[in-house]
């Protein structure tokens, strides 16, 4: 129809169906999710800052889209559950590379796949050799507010990443996106552990919103389907699926 609005995978049509639309996902969070999740945290003996606060997202959130241009449209690289379940409204998706990174299972956390008796590992960005290889999302500046607040209270709940620009290179052409990357500083950042001592911790954790490994499946099984190549995730689910074939 003329004057409809461009296919968002018009570059990636094989995603069609294979990442979640936002009004199904589970991680936009409401107010009514965070007080679930903070009644299970008060359960498990967590603190009561388990999280951060609202104001801390905020002061984060608007430190750095500060860098970003007014009433432009967003790029936002995705290296893990983004690139299934973003859980924002895009208008564009494209493959990207990221250089000078890579992927890394290295946050612990007790909340989400995990529980204060079996912590699970999250997967974060670190520094390293050759590229991480991705999707970059672009959201609207007309819903560039609205979607990176939904974005933040996901991906900063607890202050366990630091939201970076980063140039990353797609077949369309070159884009400035935001990136998730490691933060060493936080109380749950445990650095790149040895690969049988990752899988036995993602093999057998589980939380309130699924299995450790079911996490690294969905990751190894998206990265397939885009023709992706990350040896060491590969590697990685293939020993927990030895420990833990179901």
């Amino acid at each position: 129809m003329s004057g409809a609005a461009p296919d968002p995978f018009r570059h990636l049509p094989e995603l069609r169906g294979r990442v979640t639309p936002p009004a199904q996902s589970t991680l936009r969070l409401t107010p009514q999710t965070l007080a679930a999740w903070d009644a299970q945290a008060r359960a498990r003996g967590l603190p009561p800052d388990w999280r951060w606060s609202t104001q801390q997202i905020e002061a984060s959130r608007r430190a750095c889209l500060g860098r970003s241009a007014p009433g432009e449209d967003l790029w936002i690289f995705g290296y893990g559950s983004l690139m299934w379940d973003p859980a924002v409204h895009f208008s564009e998706l494209r493959r990207g590379d990221l250089a000078g990174h890579r992927r890394r299972f290295s946050y612990r956390t007790q909340m989400g796949r995990g529980t204060p008796e079996r912590p699970a590992l999250m997967l974060t960005l670190e520094p390293g050799d050759g590229q991480c290889s991705g999707l970059v999302f672009r959201i609207a500046a007309a819903l560039a507010e609205r979607e990176t607040a939904l974005l933040w209270q996901r991906e900063m709940i607890r202050g366990g990443y630091l939201p970076t620009w980063l140039p990353v290179q797609t077949p369309q052409g070159p884009v400035r996106a935001l990136a998730f990357l490691a933060n060493p500083a936080h109380p749950g950042y445990v650095g790149e552990l040895p690969l049988q001592d990752c899988a036995a911790i993602i093999a057998t954790a589980e939380g309130q919103i699924g299995r450790n490994r079911d996490y690294l499946r969905q990751l190894d099984a998206q990265l397939l389907c885009l023709g992706l190549d990350d040896p060491d995730m590969h590697r990685l689910w293939a020993a927990v699926r030895a420990l833990a074939p179901d």
